[in-house]
C-alpha cells in the first residue's frame, strides 16, 4: 500500500490543533515519555474509527451527518440527537475556534512581531489584528467552495507543521531507548489519569468523523447514489492507504512535541503552562531555529484547525438537518462563517468562553459514544452491501466504543467538577 495523502490529512488537520500541542506539551514537561502508550492506543483508535467514517462516505456517496439522520426514525430521539450534534459540534467549535486562532497567532507574533491593535468602540476594547488576518485567510479559503483546493492547502500545512515539529524533535536529542519504553510499556505516574485520558480524548474527536465521511465522498464522488463495486473497491483501496499515511503522520507529531517537550522540561523546576513557553523556553537549550520552528508549527497547526473546525460544523449541521451540503450553498457557508466570526471575536477580544466549553465538553462526552454506536449500526446496514463490517473489525470497533464510553464519562466528570 503506497503513501498517499488525501482526506485523512483534514482529520490529522483537524486534531493537531493549539489544543493538542498544548496537551502534548504537558505531557511531555510533567511525564516525560511514560504516557507514550495512550497516544499509541489513540492513533490505532482513531484509524478504527476513521476507516469506517470513510467507507460510509464512499460507499453511500452520504456524509455522517445524512447517514444517521436516516438511521435514527424515532422522531423524539431524532430531534435529541440533532440537539447533540449542534451542542458538541457546531458551538464547541465555535469556542475551540478562538483556541485555534489564538495559537495561530501566537506563531504568527512568534515569527514575525505584534502588530498594532486596533481600538474598537471603545479604549479597553481592542481587536488582535493576527486573529482578523488568519480568521479571514481561513475564511477566503472556504469561500471558494472548492473541496480538492482545500485538500491540498490543508495537506500543504501539515507537511509543513511536521517538517517543522519533526526538525525540532531532533533538535532537542531525544532519548529513544525511553521512547520506546514509553510507547511499548503502559504505566500511569501518580496524577497522570486524567492527563492520560487527556491526550486520547484529543486524538479521537466526535467531528473528525463527520469531516471524514463528507470529505471521502467529496473525493471518490461517483456522481450516483451507489457506485459499482469495483469503483468502489478502488476507491476504498486509496481511501485506506490515505488513513494509514495521514493518521500515523498526526500520531508522529505529537510524539514529536511531547519528545520535545521532555527534553526541555521534564526533569527540571520550570513549568509550562501554554504552547507559547514550548517556543521561548527552547531557545537558551537548542537555538533561535528550534524557537522559529516551534512557532512555526503552531502557527500551522492552529491555521489548519482554524480551517477544518468550520467546514466540519458546516458539515455536520447541514448533514443532520436534510440541508444541502453543497459548499456554495448559502446554509453551508453560513454555518462555517458564523464559527469563523465567532472565534475571531473570542480571540482578538480576549473573550474566555468557560460556560460554551464547559457545555461543549459535556455535549462532546455523550455525544462520543453516541455517534460512535451509531457509526457501527450505519457500517453494518445492509446498503453497506459487502463492504459492511466483518466480525473482526465490529470487535475491535465494539472495543474502541467501550473506550469512547470511557471518555465521554470522563468529559462529563471534568466539566462539572
Amino acid at each position: 500500500m503506497k503513501l498517499k495523502f488525501g482526506p485523512a490529512t483534514l482529520v490529522a488537520a483537524a486534531f493537531i490543533g493549539p489544543g493538542t500541542v498544548v496537551t502534548a506539551s504537558l505531557v511531555g514537561a510533567n511525564y516525560g515519555y511514560a504516557l507514550l502508550w495512550a497516544l499509541l492506543f489513540a492513533i490505532a483508535a482513531t484509524i478504527v474509527l476513521q476507516e469506517m467514517a470513510a467507507r460510509i462516505g464512499v460507499v453511500t456517496q452520504q456524509g455522517l451527518g445524512e447517514n444517521l439522520r436516516l438511521a435514527v426514525q424515532q422522531p423524539l430521539l431524532r430531534q435529541l440527537f440533532i440537539l447533540l450534534v449542534v451542542a458538541a459540534v457546531v458551538v464547541g467549535n465555535s469556542a475551540y475556534q478562538g483556541g485555534n486562532l489564538t495559537g495561530a497567532s501566537l506563531g504568527a507574533r512568534s515569527l514575525w512581531g505584534d502588530l498594532t491593535w486596533v481600538t474598537f468602540f471603545r479604549e479597553d476594547v481592542r481587536i488582535n489584528p493576527w486573529a482578523v488576518i488568519l480568521g479571514g485567510l481561513a475564511a477566503i479559503i472556504l469561500w471558494q467552495g472548492q473541496y480538492k483546493r482545500i485538500e491540498k492547502i490543508l495537506i500543504a500545512l501539515v507537511v509543513l507543521m511536521s517538517v517543522a515539529f519533526l526538525i525540532t524533535f531532533a533538535l532537542s536529542k531525544p532519548d529513544f531507548r525511553a521512547i520506546l519504553t514509553g510507547l511499548f510499556l503502559p504505566s500511569v505516574p501518580a496524577g497522570a489519569l486524567l492527563t492520560t485520558m487527556a491526550l486520547v480524548g484529543t486524538t479521537v474527536v466526535p467531528y473528525a468523523l463527520f469531516l471524514h465521511a463528507a470529505s471521502a465522498r467529496e473525493r471518490w464522488f461517483s456522481g450516483e447514489n451507489k457506485a459499482s463495486d469495483e469503483s468502489t473497491t478502488a476507491a476504498l483501496t486509496e481511501a485506506k492507504a490515505d488513513i494509514y499515511t495521514s493518521i500515523p503522520l498526526g500520531g508522529l507529531v505529537t510524539l514529536a512535541i511531547i519528545s520535545t517537550a521532555a527534553s526541555a522540561y521534564f526533569g527540571s523546576n520550570e513549568e509550562i503552562t501554554g504552547a507559547a513557553d514550548l517556543a521561548v523556553s527552547l531557545q537558551p537549550v537548542f537555538g533561535d531555529l528550534a524557537t522559529y520552528l516551534t512557532a512555526f508549527g503552531l502557527l500551522a497547526a492552529g491555521l489548519s484547525s482554524a480551517i477544518t473546525a468550520p467546514l466540519a460544523s458546516a458539515y455536520a449541521l447541514t448533514g443532520v438537518l436534510g440541508w444541502s451540503t453543497n459548499m456554495r450553498g448559502w446554509r453551508f457557508r453560513a454555518t462555517w462563517f458564523c464559527i469563523i466570526i465567532i472565534g475571531v471575536l473570542v480571540s482578538s477580544l480576549g473573550i474566555q468562553p468557560f460556560a460554551l466549553i464547559v457545555f461543549a465538553q459535556v455535549a462532546n462526552g455523550i455525544l462520543l459514544p453516541l455517534i460512535t454506536y451509531f457509526l457501527l449500526l450505519v457500517v453494518n446496514q445492509k446498503r453497506m452491501g459487502k463492504f459492511a463490517n466483518t466480525a473482526r473489525q465490529n470487535i475491535v470497533a465494539g472495543l474502541v466504543f467501550m473506550i469512547a464510553l470511557a471518555l465521554g464519562l470522563r468529559s462529563i466528570w471534568l466539566a462539572l467538577t
